[in-house]
């Protein structure tokens, strides 16, 4: 590797760890540190810290550096996403201080700009490349202390007094421990609990945790427990009050490792490190890792080592990207656990994109007339029920929108109303146009399936929603007990009110009913049902994924969708995963997939997708939405994406244009 340049690093944020940073880059084999940039370059001795390093005002400059390869990035924490991204976006590799972001939503939009722009993103957890922590993970794999039962990991210290001003006390700049030290021990009991599955890590089936929040709104000392699959329990601890012994223990069925202050390995600066182990019989063995290169170095060297391979992500038993992930989605579970929220994760702190800017409408997502409506609405509307918070949320939001969508599906139901209010505070925060947004809304769920809900609920909704209408609504059931009459006679008094601004229909109706409410809205003078939202899908749905849902697949169904050219709203538009390789005829494990989806019919269907999705170069689930876009009458499939990678994936599909041919024969 010495006989290759250089890695040329910029830093961003001249702090503490930036400095010890340096040290690494100074003694590793394949880095040069180059530049520094700060948004206070006369600050004095700031030049002694980086000896030899440029000084660059203002982190954009480091961004447009012909002569940085990589950035290492040191801001506090809330600044980890943003800058990683800007830098990413620059064409630059980044390696970033822990946590790598302050969730793992957070992480994932980090690792998916590294993924398209093709260059490395990695967390610095310097011990995860560390010698020492290879010789470890060997030792519980050698088995040398049986089967492993429990592991206890701690990384705490006492600070001695709050001190508001300091960062590690400051909620708006994510202090307190779990997030600032609380990831050492987290990482690591899931690095050992799947080295003894021979895998590079494992995520917990459990977690719990309590803690202290101090008078500042940081955890001030916590504790979790983590239940893995393989029966290991894991005991972690972090605190910024509290000293601890930072000891790491590992529990077998013939004796246990300990490990002090194992983030630490031989040291700084090179020296020695113990790993002591303790066996029946009162055998106590001690292995000393001893080294003479310097901590921070091995990160510098493994991220170099990445580039020049042109690898993406670290190697095990460095932090890959799922490893990183998974790690913050443990501290997230955590954190919710005790209640502690930051405020910059909070609508009114975070007015902007993940990167720092203001969300502007793109034209990617094209648009289309749809009866009824007074504008026109994206031909895939965004649904986004799955998301914990508005900070996660926001993120697909923003990307949807950014995209050109401007369809957004919400319920009165979804999480308990959580997802109306994030997005209602989505478009305030972002000052988006109201006129450029197609709001869907649904109430009257069952059991609450009554003519005098809808008006309830719908105000309720608009509260949380922070409109005054929605464009389009629908009765989210049906209930046939109740005279249909009676709820067209209800939405027809919204759409008097102005409340509902567009077509209203039923969310998982007959047709049957949707015909006699036609029928009566006729005879009455009433506004007419004009949309429907049931499940329509090249697979048809076989049994009802949740009860009371009607599917719109079948042939008599696009018969009178084609005659009235009513437009569907389509839910589980792709089958819910039976399109990709969760699904296959000697795939049992999925209940919901076989139970719904899985006949002879559906599989041909799936075979035939498959087929074309090769001549295409697409995938099978592409190949799904576009089969649903190409129907002779208007049909706007909902997605609901967990990840900006499955938006991006879905939206790709936009562009397959399947002619009436192709249609048929995929139904065979």
């Amino acid at each position: 590797m010495t006989d290759t340049p250089s890695i040329r690093w910029g830093i961003i944020g001249p702090g503490t760890i930036a400095r010890t940073f340096a040290d690494g880059v100074a003694h590793s084999t394949t880095g040069t540190l180059v530049a520094i940039a700060s948004r206070n370059p006369g600050k004095p001795d700031l030049a002694a810290h980086f000896p030899g390093a440029r000084i660059v005002n203002g982190y954009d400059a480091l961004l447009s550096d012909p002569e940085i390869d990589a950035i290492y990035i040191a801001t506090p924490h809330t600044g980890h996403a943003e800058w990683a991204i800007k830098a990413i976006r620059a064409g630059k590799h980044v390696l970033v201080e822990k946590p790598i972001a302050l969730s793992a939503y957070d992480a994932d939009a980090i690792f998916h700009e590294a993924r398209k722009a093709g260059v490395f993103a990695g967390e610095a957890f310097m011990y995860r490349v560390h010698p020492q922590t290879a010789i470890l993970i060997e030792l519980v794999k050698s088995g040398i202390i049986g089967d492993i039962r429990i592991i206890r990991s701690s990384f705490g210290f006492n600070m001695g007094s709050v001190k508001p001003e300091h960062r590690l006390f400051a909620n708006e700049t994510a202090g307190g421990g779990i997030l600032d030290v609380g990831g050492y021990p987290v990482s690591m009991v899931r690095l050992i609990a799947g080295s003894f599955e021979g895998k590079p890590f494992l995520e917990p089936e459990a977690v719990s945790g309590v803690g202290h929040l101090g008078q500042t709104g940081v955890d001030e000392w916590a504790s979790a427990l983590l239940k893995f699959s393989n029966g290991i329990v894991a005991e972690v601890s972090c605190s910024i009050m509290a000293e601890q012994d930072n000891t790491l223990r590992i529990i077998g069925t013939q004796g246990r490792i300990e490990v002090k202050d194992f983030w630490y390995a031989s040291g700084q600066k090179g020296g020695v490190g113990k790993i002591e182990i303790f066996r029946p019989g009162g055998v106590h063995e001690i292995i000393e890792v001893e080294e003479s290169r310097w901590l921070y170095s091995f990160e510098v060297d493994a991220a170099a080592k990445a580039i020049r391979e042109k690898r993406q992500e670290f190697a095990a038993p460095g932090m890959s990207w799922a490893d990183s992930i998974g790690n913050l989605h443990v501290l997230d579970r955590w954190r919710a656990a005790i209640g502690l929220e930051y405020s910059i994760e909070k609508a009114t702190k975070r007015t902007k994109t993940i990167s720092g800017s203001k969300p502007v409408q793109g034209k990617s997502v094209p648009k289309r007339a749809i009866p009824g409506l007074a504008k026109p609405a994206s031909s895939v509307a965004l649904g986004f029920e799955f998301f914990p918070n508005f900070a996660a949320g926001s993120l697909t939001l923003d990307a949807y929108y950014e995209a050109g969508g401007n369809l957004f599906d919400t319920a009165y139901i979804y999480a308990g109303g959580k997802t109306e209010e994030i997005f209602g505070d989505w478009h305030t925060s972002r000052n988006v146009p109201r006129e450029d947004i197609v709001l869907i809304g649904k109430g009257a769920h069952s059991p609450l399936c009554y003519p005098d809900a809808i008006g309830k609920q719908l105000s309720r909704s608009l509260d949380r929603l922070k409109t005054d209408h929605v464009d389009v609504y629908f009765m989210h059931r049906d209930n046939p007990d109740i005279p249909v009459g009676e709820f067209v006679d209800a939405m027809d008094a919204e759409v008097r009110a102005g409340r509902i601004r567009g077509p209203f229909g039923g969310s998982n109706w007959t047709r049957e009913r949707m015909d006699e409410a036609i029928a009566y809205a006729a005879k009455n003078d009433k506004t007419a049902p004009g949309a429907l939202s049931n499940n329509f899908s090249l697979a048809e749905m076989l049994d009802p994924i949740w009860a009371g849902c009607v599917a719109a697949s079948d042939d008599a169904w696009k018969t009178w969708l084609n005659t009235r050219q009513m437009p569907n709203f389509a839910w589980s538009s792709q089958g819910r995963g039976f399109f990709t390789d969760r699904a296959g005829r000697d795939k049992q494990d999925d209940e919901e997939l076989v139970r719904v989806w899985y006949s002879d019919r559906n599989f041909g269907r799936r075979d035939r997708a498959i087929e074309l999705a090769g001549k295409l170069g697409r995938s099978p689930i592409h190949v799904a939405l576009a089969y649903v876009l190409a129907q002779p009458f208007p049909v706007i499939p909902l997605i609901g994406p967990r990840t900006l990678g499955e938006l991006e994936d879905s939206l790709s599909a936009l562009d397959i244009n399947l002619t009436p041919e192709q249609v048929k024969w995929l139904e065979g």
